[in-house]
């Protein structure tokens, strides 16, 4: 149909501009700064991993009519 083409042309001018666009809005880091993150984002996950790898010591029975049964 009619608007159906309309709809794809439009998309395709907007992504053209993105493309266009995208070399200007990317943010300039330095890789030391990128290599910093990955090291705590990797550092993080051990430390998850870690934490739900051991096994949590059962808690000790208590006094009382619980204990009686």
């Amino acid at each position: 149909m009619y608007g159906d083409d309309i709809h794809l042309r439009l998309h395709r001018i907007r992504a053209e501009r993105l493309r266009h666009e995208a070399p200007r809005a990317r943010p300039t880091r330095s890789p030391r700064h990128a290599r910093r993150l990955r090291s705590r984002l990797g550092w993080t996950l051990v430390e998850v991993g870690l934490r739900l790898a051991t096994p949590r010591p059962r808690p000790a029975p208590r006094p009382g009519l619980a204990a009686r049964l």
